[in-house]
C-alpha cells in the first residue's frame, strides 16, 4: 500500500484490499473514498468487501466510482461533499491514485489557489496539467476559453519584461507582443536603497505601469495561474486562455516574508523595517535618523536573493549617517548573514572590510533569521556553522533591517518549466528553456548561475531578443550571456565599490580603471549610481536603448 499525503486532511493511493484495512486504522484514517468501478481490474477486491472490513474497524466508507479519464463536474462536486462531511483523515483510492488526486484538486478549486492545488499534487507525485484550465475556471469545465494569440508572449513586465519587449520592437516594430502582467505600478527597485540612504525620494523610484509598456505591445492586465507549454498556452486567472509562438518568462522572485514568524505582523513598526519593500525603505531611513543608540542588526538570509549586496548597502548606509552624526561610538552594528563569506567575489572584500571596520559592525555568519518578536524586540536566529549541531539564539535589537527568504513565484515553481529547485530552467548561454525550443527566460526567475540584479537584465533582455529574431529565421542562437551582473555597493555617502562580475565570479568591469577600478570606494561610481543608472534605466534600458548592453556574439570555432 503506497499512500501519498495530499493534505493533513486527504491522502491517495492506488488500489487497496481487505488486508491494508487494519494498517490504515492504525495509521490515523477514519474514512475511505473509493473512487475504482467495481470490475475495473480481474484482481480488484469489490467496494462491498472493502466495505464491510472498514465497517468492522470503525471506519466510514463511500463509494464514488469514476470512469478513468472521465471526471465530471459532479463528480468532483460529490467529491467535495464526501470530503467535507466524512470524519478525516480520509484515504480516497483509485487504481494508480490519479483519479482521487483530480477530484481532490477540483473540488478545492473555488478555496485554494491553482498554485497551492499543482504544488500539493505535485509533492505527491500527481501531475494535474492536464485539469489546470478546469483548476483555474474554479473547478468546472470551460465553455468558452476566449483564445488570444501573439506572436511573441512575455509573462512579467518588470526590469526584464518591458526591456525585452522594447528590444523586440526595436528590431522588429511588426512584431505582435502582449506582456501579461496584473501590477498597475513598476518600481526601479535599485533606487530603494537609495531611499533608506536618505538619498532618493521612494516617489521618484515609481511611475504607472501603462506609461512604460512599449508602444504597440498589447498588456493583459492579469495574473498567470498556469502553464500549458505542450499546448504553447498560458492560463490566467479566471481560465483565460492565451496562446504563442514564443514565449520570454520573466516575472521576477518571490519574497518569502511569511517565512520568517513573526515578522509580517512588526514590519513597519518596533525598529523592523525592509528596503526590500516600496513602502519601508522610507522607515529604514526614519530609524536611522531617529537612533542615537542601541543595537541595529542588519539580515542576510540564504541564496539566491536579488542583489546579494543590498542587505550590507544597509548597513554601510546607517553606519555612514550614525558616524557624520557621531553616535556611532554608542550603536552596536551586527551583520548577520546566513551565508559564510561577506560577498561572493573575493576581490571586492578587502575593500569593504575596510567600511566593515570603520563602523566597527560585527560580522556573524551562518546566522539566519527565523523568527522575531517585535513589540520584544527580540529575534531569533537559526546558527548553522560548518561540522558544528545546529543551534538557535536570541539576539535583542532597537533596530532591524531585514532582507526576506526569496524564492521563485508559486506558479512557476509548480509549473513544467520549472527545474527541480522550481526556477526556469535554461541554458545559461543563450537562456533558452532547455526542454521547450519556443521558450526564454531572463532576470531573477532563471537558474542561470549568475547575479540577480537589474543590470543582469539589461544585459539579458537584448540577447533574448536577438536569438528569439534568429530563431525566426529558422537560425541558431546568435547572442551568449556571460553571466555579467553590477552591484554598486553603497559603503558610504558619496563613495561606492562597484562590483561587476560574470559566471564563476570573472570580474567585467565596464570602465577603464584609471576613470572606476571596481575594487576600491569611488567618487565615479557614486555618481554614476545616483545621476546616472535612474535616467538609464527609464529612458534607456525600457525605452530598447541599449546603451552598454549591445548583445556578445556567439563565436563560432
Amino acid at each position: 500500500m503506497e499512500i501519498k499525503t495530499i493534505t493533513a486532511g486527504l491522502s491517495v493511493s492506488p488500489q487497496i484490499t481487505v488486508d491494508d484495512m487494519k494498517a490504515l486504522k492504525e495509521a490515523g484514517f477514519r474514512s475511505v473514498i473509493c473512487n475504482r468501478p467495481d470490475g475495473e481490474g480481474a484482481d480488484q477486491p469489490t467496494f462491498d468487501e472493502l466495505a464491510k472490513s472498514a465497517g468492522k474497524l470503525g471506519l466510514e466508507a463511500v463509494y464514488l466510482p469514476i470512469v478513468a479519464g472521465k471526471v465530471s463536474d459532479e463528480d468532483a462536486e460529490a467529491f467535495g461533499a464526501a470530503l467535507s462531511s466524512l470524519p478525516g483523515p480520509t484515504l480516497a483510492y483509485c487504481r494508480t491514485g490519479t483519479r482521487s488526486a483530480t477530484l481532490w484538486s477540483l473540488s478545492q478549486a473555488r478555496t485554494l489557489g491553482v498554485a497551492d492545488i499543482l504544488a500539493a499534487t505535485k509533492a505527491a507525485g500527481y501531475d494535474m496539467g492536464g485539469v489546470v484550465r478546469r483548476i483555474a475556471n474554479g473547478g468546472k469545465t470551460p465553455t468558452d476559453t476566449g483564445d488570444a494569440s501573439f506572436e511573441v508572449v512575455i509573462v512579467g513586465a518588470g526590469a526584464g519584461g518591458i526591456a525585452a519587449a522594447a528590444s523586440l520592437k526595436a528590431r522588429k516594430p511588426d512584431l505582435e507582443i502582449a506582456i501579461i502582467d496584473p501590477a498597475d505600478i513598476h518600481y526601479y527597485q535599485p533606487g530603494w536603497t537609495m531611499v533608506g540612504g536618505g538619498i532618493f525620494e521612494a516617489s521618484d523610484t515609481a511611475r504607472t505601469m501603462g506609461s512604460l509598456i512599449p508602444s504597440g505591445v498589447h498588456w493583459i492586465k492579469s495574473a498567470v495561474a498556469a502553464f500549458e507549454p505542450d499546448n504553447n498556452a498560458i492560463i490566467l486567472d479566471g481560465c483565460r486562455v492565451v496562446k504563442y509562438t514564443r514565449l520570454i518568462v520573466c516575472p521576477g522572485i518571490k519574497l518569502d516574508w511569511h517565512k520568517i514568524e513573526g515578522l509580517v505582523d512588526t514590519l513597519g513598526q518596533n525598529g523592523v523595517t525592509s528596503n526590500y519593500r516600496y513602502d519601508l525603505a522610507p522607515y529604514t531611513w526614519k530609524l536611522v535618523q531617529e537612533m542615537k543608540e542601541g543595537c541595529a542588526i542588519f539580515t542576510q538570509p540564504p541564496m539566491p536573493i536579488k542583489c546579494a549586496g543590498a542587505p550590507q548597502k544597509a548597513m554601510y548606509l546607517s553606519g555612514d549617517a550614525w558616524f557624520r552624526r557621531e553616535v556611532l561610538k554608542d550603536i552596536d552594528i551586527r551583520f548577520n548573514n546566513a551565508g559564510g563569506v561577506l560577498f561572493g567575489v573575493k576581490d571586492y572584500v578587502p575593500a569593504l572590510m575596510e567600511y566593515v571596520r570603520k563602523y566597527d559592525a560585527t560580522l556573524n555568519f551562518f546566522h539566519n533569521l527565523v523568527a522575531v518578536d517585535g513589540p520584544a524586540k527580540t529575534a531569533v536566529f537559526e546558527v548553522k556553522k560548518p561540522d558544528a549541531p545546529v543551534e538557535r539564539i536570541e539576539m535583542e535589537f532597537d533596530m532591524m533591517h531585514v532582507c526576506p527568504p526569496q524564492s521563485a513565484p508559486d506558479f512557476i515553481r509548480v509549473s513544467p518549466l520549472a527545474d527541480a529547485a522550481g526556477w526556469v530552467d535554461v541554458d545559461q548561454a543563450t537562456l533558452r528553456h532547455k526542454g521547450y525550443d519556443n521558450i526564454w527566460a531572463l532576470g531573477d526567475v532563471m537558474n542561470a548561475p549568475n547575479a540577480k540584479t537589474a543590470a543582469a537584465a539589461r544585459i539579458q533582455a537584448p540577447i533574448v531578443a536577438e536569438n528569439i529574431l534568429a530563431d525566426m529565421r529558422a537560425g541558431s542562437p546568435v547572442a551568449q550571456y556571460n553571466g555579467y551582473g553590477s552591484c554598486p555597493l553603497t559603503v558610504e555617502r558619496g563613495k561606492i565599490v562597484l562590483a561587476e562580475f560574470g559566471y564563476g565570479g570573472t570580474m567585467l568591469p565596464s570602465f577603464p580603471k584609471a576613470f572606476i577600478d571596481g575594487t576600491k570606494p569611488s567618487r565615479a561610481a557614486w555618481f554614476l549610481k545616483e545621476k546616472m543608472l535612474p535616467p538609464i534605466y527609464w529612458k534607456a534600458m525600457l525605452k530598447g536603448r541599449e546603451w552598454m548592453a549591445k548583445p556578445e556574439k556567439i563565436t563560432v570555432k
